[in-house]
């Protein structure tokens, strides 16, 4: 870290601990971000890569020993396979896990979409459906793009999604079009390192923020660190560029908490990831924490009560 990176992470720290009340923690915590595959079974799995650290096989168990510790015992799964029938695949494994309350499939926009979603929207663990950004800014998509969103809003669903900076514009356009469809934007929508912001993200940010039907997953904080595997930095105050601008234009009724385990890992351990925001979101008061870790994604998702 440079001295002019140091002096304004030093700042930055004084003013968080100076402005911070003395708020509780969060009754309830909810992860609206994790990720469970086994690339054991039969067929493997598309993603995590062989040679991956990741590839190794992450069930709810696995979660829970590193999320429990910290009160978060509840989780909606977001899946990242192109497959199908891996959406079976996760409801097959909250049948026997009541520590899934949610499930944000992966169902492409396309001719298939609308049957696709129909099965699925049977189970009441399914509560969206997550997108690539790329798909808003392909021309040749827009009509399933629009006709996918509008059938998702019809089921009472969300769509979650997914990509750099450039396609907020898009989810803005989207929103404005579907009204009656929640969005959530994922992992930050795609910031960079805290200390070097891509330089188009706080515009494209406060655009699609101005529309009440998008709320904003603070997932993926550590993995935009610039590091080493796993070495990202452990102080709140290094992210404040990125949580302060969220907090600024989202305020406290659209921020989620979503973990991005065991993606997290690329930058820190689950506790350095939870740590982080909790010291935020603590020193905003009680009332603004219970929303983030728990209340604003009962709104966006609809998750359901299984404990």
């Amino acid at each position: 870290m440079n001295r002019r990176r140091f002096l304004q992470t030093t700042a930055a720290a004084a003013l968080l601990h100076e402005s911070a009340p003395a708020a509780a923690p969060a009754t309830r915590i909810v992860d609206t971000h994790t990720h469970f595959y086994d690339p054991s079974r039969p067929g493997g799995v598309p993603w995590p890569g062989k040679g991956s650290p990741l590839y190794r096989t992450v069930l709810p168990a696995d979660w829970l020993a590193v999320a429990a510790p910290h009160g978060v015992k509840e989780t909606v799964v977001v899946e990242a396979s192109p497959l199908v029938e891996d959406n079976q695949w996760i409801f097959d494994l909250a049948a026997k896990e009541k520590s899934i309350v949610g499930f944000v499939g992966h169902l492409d926009p396309g001719d298939a979409f609308a049957d696709h979603l129909k099965r699925f929207a049977a189970n009441p663990i399914f509560r969206g459906v997550r997108w690539s950004g790329t798909h808003l800014q392909d021309t040749t998509k827009q009509n399933a793009v629009l006709a996918g969103a509008k059938a998702l809003a019809e089921h009472g669903l969300e769509l979650d999604l997914n990509g750099g900076p450039t396609y907020l514009p898009h989810a803005a356009k989207l929103a404005t079009d579907v009204t009656d469809l929640r969005i959530v934007i994922n992992h930050l929508g795609a910031s960079g390192d805290p200390q070097s912001l891509r330089p188009e993200w706080k515009e494209n940010i406060r655009a699609v923020a101005k529309l009440p039907n998008v709320l904003m997953k603070v997932s993926a904080l550590v993995e935009q660190v610039k590091c080493e595997y796993g070495k990202a930095p452990q102080d709140t105050a290094y992210y404040l560029p990125i949580l302060d601008h969220l907090w600024e234009s989202f305020g406290p009724d659209r921020l989620i908490y979503g973990s991005d385990w065991p993606v997290s890992d690329k930058g820190a351990s689950y506790d350095v990831v939870f740590k982080v925001v909790d010291e935020f979101f603590r020193s905003k008061g009680s009332e603004a924490c219970e929303k983030y870790f728990w209340k604003n994604s009962l709104a966006a998702y609809r998750w359901i009560e299984r404990q």
